[in-house]
């Protein structure tokens, strides 16, 4: 199975929004590396071999003031890789358009994420139609939103509506401490929104891939707003899995992939970029 080295890199941990259903706590939403920790962090990138995705993502990625200023350009002209970006679309038309061009050729997927406790869907949708108009054809646009147990019929809506503008909809559940929530007594209605059997193309439902040979840490990891790089998402909730500070310009990936030792997969990335094997598409991008 083909894969794609990615690397999640989380800008901030600031986020303009706060919504109640977020997975990250108050006290880790905040913080943003400043001028210096981001040229070194860029510079771990450009070392990496061959082409990667490094996909950006916070907190709220725009809401650093230098994204558009610093860290866009700096990937842009010191690295070959492609990037991609998961925001809450927040970001004013002026600062996408600027997004659009800095990237251009070279932006992969861009994920929009719906927040109905911070806009209108109508609104959104238009924004949506309006920029897609703006980057390259084979960009993957696709919106995201975190179903709530007891407003299934909103998350039907908002897919519906965005069906109708030909608007890739792609379905979180609500997860606590890294696991999915309780959908009791709306399971008919919950299968009738996501599918019988969804995949990690159709919805993130947080599964377990224990014991699969995964690629994380060799050709994926992730980055926090403190410059660690951890082998996953997973690892980084455990303590374990540390290949060291991009920040302090040490990055030790390891050499060969091993049995994933975890119970729950929190984030659709690895298995959509061919990191675990038998899982996803191969070179298929998920939000």
């Amino acid at each position: 199975m083909t894969r794609t080295p990615t690397v999640e890199w989380q800008v901030a941990g600031a986020c303009n929004y706060d919504c109640s259903y977020c997975i990250q706590s108050k006290r880790y939403r905040r913080g943003r590396p400043v001028a210096e920790q981001l040229d070194h962090a860029i510079a771990a990138f450009a070392a990496l071999p061959g082409t990667w995705e490094i996909k950006c993502s916070g907190g709220e990625a725009f809401a650093h003031k230098l994204f558009l200023s610093q860290i866009v350009p700096g990937l842009m002209a010191r690295t070959p890789h492609r990037i991609s970006v998961l925001t809450n679309f927040s970001a004013s038309r002026r600062d996408l358009m600027q997004f659009a061009r800095l990237t251009s050729g070279r932006l992969s997927v861009f994920s929009a994420s719906l927040h109905l406790e911070f806009t209108d869907p109508d609104a959104f949708a238009d924004k949506a139609d309006w920029f897609r108009d703006l980057v390259d054809p084979d960009v993957r646009f696709v919106v995201n939103q975190v179903v709530r147990p007891g407003r299934l019929d909103e998350a039907r809506a908002c897919r519906d509506r965005l069906a109708e503008r030909g608007i890739r909809w792609f379905p979180q559940l609500l997860k606590v401490k890294g696991r999915v929530v309780d959908y009791e007594g709306e399971e008919d209605d919950l299968r009738e929104l996501i599918g019988d059997a969804p995949g990690p193309r159709e919805a993130n439902l947080a599964p377990s891939y224990q014991g699969r040979t995964c690629w994380a840490g060799v050709d994926y990891f992730t980055v926090d707003k403190d410059g660690r790089a951890w082998s996953c998402r997973t690892a980084k909730r455990g303590g374990d899995g540390l290949l060291g500070n991009v920040f302090e310009g040490r990055l030790n990936l390891w050499k060969t992939p091993s049995p994933c030792p975890y119970d729950v997969c929190p984030c659709t990335v690895p298995a959509n970029r061919g990191m675990i094997a038998g899982v996803g598409p191969a070179a298929q991008a998920s939000p």
